[in-house]
């Protein structure tokens, strides 16, 4: 096949990415090494910023976005048995908006096929070659065949265990990136949601987390230890920290019911430098994680493929270079300032050391600091809504 960009993902990047380019006069192909229904039921993150959101609507993907997804204006902090509200829209003009990556990717998937693209699902990339030349190559596994998709340039939107970033020679480029002691226990319950804003829970036994998918399901997470088995969590164990953990406000209760899904997730921070070589460029996952207590990982892709769908389209029409080659310095900024604000967050609100009662005096010295000055607030609002600018 030949195509002018190739797009390894089919993600929420790979497929907001050849959005894009169809809207440009722009071919694509994507290859995805998972089914559709794969794809299309992972559940992943959830909080979208207004920013996303505005590039959803602005490229005709918000009919089910404004009907479905969760409009927030705040959110909540628990600590020392106290609850206070962070008015993010109050304070910034913008919100946030729960709506699944599940349900972005069905959106995108259905755009894209009822504009005649090509998404090529359960074909594995295998290697990249030529991405020096002006015209590289996406090796693939399909339907039992070894094939070829010939380009202009590689995309890789492939997560951290992709092909495409391993398709950088050594020494290009460099790694930051931080493990933490500690990992998410996410389930997802059926059962409604008994707040209307996300609750960010600061407490002795570890953080906590009480978010929402719809009217009907929950999302809950706990801070557990990074060698945690989920075997050692049944159901009314979960609950009960859940209640420990969250019902610290006299007089509030959460809503428990039946659960649906249950996985432990290790927390990180991961950044790779420079985002392109040659004709391949990087985007989401495969080049940057970011712990999920910002909300910021599935809200990095979609800009990243922003600042590349109007870098292609320059190339494109112009033949202008300038977007293409200030693209990984563009998208860093941002990326960088995701980093520290979900680092920020992570170490505020989760036991870092459960041994150090010193650690824990500063963290709620901070938490009430940031509930009582405006400015501190703003601070978190915006980071957290999503910066027009970086």
């Amino acid at each position: 096949m030949r195509t002018q960009v190739g797009i390894v993902g089919a993600g929420p990047a790979g497929l907001m990415l050849s959005h894009l380019l169809h809207r440009q006069g722009i071919s694509s192909v994507v290859l995805e090494s998972r089914s559709r229904d794969y794809v299309e039921h992972r559940v992943r993150a959830g909080v979208l910023e207004q920013g996303s959101v505005d590039l959803l609507r602005a490229t005709g993907l918000g009919d089910r976005l404004d009907r479905e997804g969760l409009r927030h204006e705040g959110i909540e902090l628990r600590f020392d048995g106290e609850s206070h509200r962070v008015a993010m829209t109050e304070l910034t003009g913008r919100a946030i908006t729960v709506y699944g990556q599940q349900e972005v990717v069905k959106d995108l998937i259905a755009a894209r096929l009822a504009a005649g693209g090509t998404i090529l699902f359960s074909a594995e990339a295998t290697r990249l070659s030529g991405l020096e030349s002006p015209s590289p190559v996406v090796h693939y596994r399909y339907e039992g065949r070894d094939e070829e998709l010939h380009c202009d340039f590689v995309v890789g939107c492939d997560g951290f265990h992709g092909v495409s970033r391993s398709a950088v020679p050594d020494g290009v480029l460099h790694t930051y990136e931080r493990t933490y002691p500690f990992a998410w226990l996410g389930v997802l319950a059926a059962a409604a949601p008994a707040v209307d804003e996300l609750i960010y829970a600061h407490h002795e036994r570890g953080f906590a987390l009480y978010s929402m998918r719809s009217p009907e399901i929950s999302r809950l997470y706990l801070q557990v230890p990074a060698d945690e088995d989920i075997a050692d969590w049944p159901d009314e164990r979960i609950w009960a920290e859940l209640r420990t953990r969250l019902e610290t406000v006299p007089g509030w209760s959460l809503n428990e019911g039946p659960i649906l899904e249950k996985a432990i997730t290790p927390l990180r921070s991961f950044v790779v430098e420079p985002m392109q070589w040659q004709r391949l460029y990087l985007a989401g996952d495969a080049v940057h994680i970011v712990p999920p207590t910002g909300a910021k990982g599935m809200n990095l892709a979609l800009a990243d493929v922003a600042l590349l769908g109007d870098a292609f389209a320059a190339w494109y029409a112009d033949g202008r270079t300038d977007l293409l080659d200030d693209y990984s310095r563009t998208a860093l900024r941002r990326v960088w300032r995701a980093q520290q604000f979900s680092w920020w967050m992570t170490s505020m609100l989760h036991r870092l050391n459960a041994d150090d009662p010193y650690e824990a005096k500063l963290q709620s010295a901070a938490l009430r600091y940031l509930t009582t000055s405006p400015a501190y607030a703003t601070s978190l609002a915006e980071n957290y809504v999503g910066l027009p600018t970086v």
